[in-house]
């Protein structure tokens, strides 16, 4: 259940929390504190928790070799041999929404691409793992005896676990680099549990998230990060699908609500809306023949999938996509329910001098073709201050709901989500 929420980058389980750590002035001594809280920390259920995740893994990766990342239908990471229905997971997912808005996104590119889920989802993560652990853990063991078999300590012939340690940090305070940390941090971990240091080849991937004062030191669940689902071809400023999902949740749309996304670029918002919500019509446009292009080839290759999957889907999905000028749109007036973009933020692609002329002709053509009254629109961009502007000359159109702040790799980004007068 938890490896199909759709706004989570990556999942770990929390071994233990730290909410307010004191770390020493002196960096010699802040790094000994860090090594011997290993000895400190409880273990053993986080690793039964992965043993089981990699049981579960194994089979699925056994079964699913020929469309690994199939990810087109629901389960993505289908966790074998649970139930279908996701309804019990779903307020952590609203949560969990909520946090992903709240920038689940790597604090920034150096440190190591796998930046945890805030720490809330892995405590909820670790409570949906932990009921499910007593139903399995019989099974656990079967099908996973070269990377398992040893749990808590690497006892007797079983094969020796290979590990990582990955060290996020944020924060001014610190005497020591990330980089220090996970290697301290590392060679206690290593000796505690006699496992074998390996950067690339891992079976155990332990990290160690600090910002400012919390220490959270949790185990990954996955590998990659789950928002590589279901886009091929990338642009120069592709939308995290994780992101994308954020945001269409965030408008909460109805089965045959109309949504648009004008400046779709590779289309990784409405991909992601036909997949998710496929009862919902979804229209993709973009100004630029190239990310036209590149979002049809996107769609194509959700077809191939989603037609290897299972041959009922081979209707297509809800979704067009066009090339059109987002300020004279090709759309009837009041003929549609919500649209969802991601805006030039005037980095990449376009200028912040084009935004301020931009800005304000887009929302004016969104609120013409949006229905009054129960029309929304939920819009992202990192231009802050030239949004703000262009939205006080349109409160005749578009009321202001609420604003989730989030990061979009590095830059400090908002989605505002608005509402139609």
């Amino acid at each position: 259940q938890v490896h199909r929420l759709r706004s989570v980058d990556n999942l770990f389980v929390v071994v233990q929390e730290f909410k307010d750590y004191q770390f020493k002035e002196n960096k010699e001594d802040a790094l000994k504190d860090l090594e011997d809280l290993v000895k400190k920390l409880p273990w053993t259920d986080p690793l039964k928790v992965w043993e089981l995740n990699n049981s579960l893994k194994k089979k699925k990766t056994k079964r699913k070799k020929q469309n690994l990342q199939s990810s087109a239908s629901k389960e993505k990471l289908n966790d074998d041999g649970e139930e279908e229905g996701t309804d019990q997971k779903d307020a952590s997912e609203q949560e969990d929404c909520a946090q992903s808005a709240a920038g689940v996104e790597p604090a920034s590119s150096q440190d190591a691409e796998k930046t945890g889920v805030a720490s809330r989802n892995g405590e909820e993560e670790e409570d949906g793992n932990e009921q499910s652990d007593a139903k399995d853990n019989l099974q656990a063991g079967s099908g996973s005896n070269t990377k398992v078999g040893e749990g808590d300590t690497s006892e007797g012939e079983a094969k020796v676990l290979k590990f990582r340690v990955t060290c996020n940090r944020a924060g001014e305070k610190h005497s020591f680099t990330s980089n220090e940390a996970a290697r301290d941090f590392g060679g206690a971990v290593q000796e505690h549990f006699q496992w074998k240091a390996d950067m690339t080849n891992f079976d155990v991937e332990v990290l160690l998230n600090i910002h400012n004062n919390e220490v959270v030191v949790g185990i990954a669940l996955t590998e990659e990060s789950l928002h590589r689902r279901n886009i091929t071809h990338f642009g120069p400023t592709t939308l995290r699908s994780t992101l994308a999902y954020g945001m269409l949740r965030l408008c909460d749309p109805q089965p045959t609500d109309i949504i648009v996304d004008p400046m779709c670029g590779t289309g990784a918002i409405p991909i992601e809306g036909a997949t998710e919500w496929p009862s919902c019509y979804h229209i993709a446009g973009d100004n630029n023949p190239q990310a036209v292009k590149r979002a049809a080839n996107n769609i194509c290759s959700l077809l191939k999938k989603s037609e290897n999957k299972d041959s009922s889907t081979s209707l297509g999905i809800p979704l067009d996509i066009i090339q059109w000028d987002i300020c004279n749109l090709p759309l009837r007036t009041g003929s549609v329910d919500i649209i969802v973009t991601d805006m030039p933020f005037g980095k990449r692609i376009g200028s912040k001098k084009k935004n301020w002329d931009l800005y304000p002709a887009c929302l004016m053509e969104m609120g013409r073709i949006c229905t009054p009254g129960t029309g929304r629109a939920v819009l992202l961009t990192q231009d802050k201050k030239c949004f703000a502007k262009a939205l006080s000359r349109m409160g005749h159109i578009w009321r202001k709901g609420q604003t989730v702040w989030v990061n979009v790799g590095g830059l400090h980004a908002a989605v505002y989500l608005l509402r139609r007068t």
